[in-house]
C-alpha cells in the first residue's frame, strides 16, 4: 500500500437543529396542564340545578339529570316538588362504580345493609349482588363507570328524602347529596 494516497473525506455539513419539536412539546404540555387545572377547579365547584319551572306529571315528566362523580353528586341540592313525576337521567362520570339511592331513612338503611352484606370478603373476590326487600320503596340506580340510565320517579308527598351512595366507603368520602322539597 505504499504509494497510495488516501484523501480525507469531506467534513460533514452541520445543519442547524430545528427547535420546532421542542416548542410544540412545551406548548402541548402547557395546554394539557391548563386543562387539568381548569378541570380540577370546575370539579370542586358544586353544580346548582336549573331553576324549576313547573312540576312534572306522568304525561310530561320534568327531566332532571344527576351526575355521579367520584364521591359526590351533581347537582346538589336537588330540587323536587312533592308528588311530581320526574325523569331522572343518571350518569356515572366517575372512575369507579357508584349507586344512587333516593328515599327516606328506612330506604337508606335497607340499602346500606344490603350493600354492606354484598361487600367482597377479600380483595379480588366477587361479591354477591346487593338486594333489599321488595317492599323497600325508594329508588336505587347502580352504574359502572361511564354508565347511564333513565328512570321515572314519583316524588313522595311527605317525609324526608335523602340521596346517598352506600357502596363501601363512598358515603364516608362525601357521596351524599342534599334534596330540597319545593313547595308549590
Amino acid at each position: 500500500m505504499a504509494g497510495q494516497h488516501l484523501e480525507a473525506p469531506d467534513p460533514p455539513v452541520l445543519r442547524p437543529v430545528s427547535r420546532w419539536p421542542v416548542v410544540v412539546l412545551i406548548v402541548g404540555l402547557s395546554l394539557a396542564l391548563a386543562l387539568v387545572i381548569l378541570g380540577a377547579d370546575l370539579a370542586g365547584r358544586p353544580v346548582e340545578s336549573p331553576p324549576i319551572g313547573t312540576p312534572g306529571v306522568v304525561a310530561s315528566p320534568r327531566v332532571v339529570t344527576i351526575i355521579m362523580r367520584d364521591y359526590k353528586f351533581d347537582p346538589t341540592p336537588l330540587y323536587l316538588y312533592p308528588g311530581e313525576t320526574v325523569r331522572l337521567n343518571v350518569v356515572n362520570a366517575g372512575m369507579v362504580e357508584h349507586e344512587l339511592v333516593l328515599g327516606d331513612p328506612a330506604v337508606q338503611a335497607a340499602w346500606a345493609a344490603a350493600d354492606a352484606g354484598a361487600t367482597p370478603p377479600a380483595p379480588f373476590t366477587t361479591a354477591p349482588p346487593a338486594s333489599a326487600p321488595a317492599d323497600t320503596g325508594g329508588l336505587r340506580v347502580l352504574l359502572e363507570s361511564g354508565g347511564s340510565a333513565s328512570v321515572l320517579y314519583v316524588v313522595p308527598e311527605g317525609g324526608e328524602l335523602l340521596l346517598i351512595c352506600h357502596l363501601a366507603g363512598h358515603a364516608e368520602r362525601g357521596m351524599v347529596g342534599q334534596v330540597v322539597r319545593v313547595e308549590r
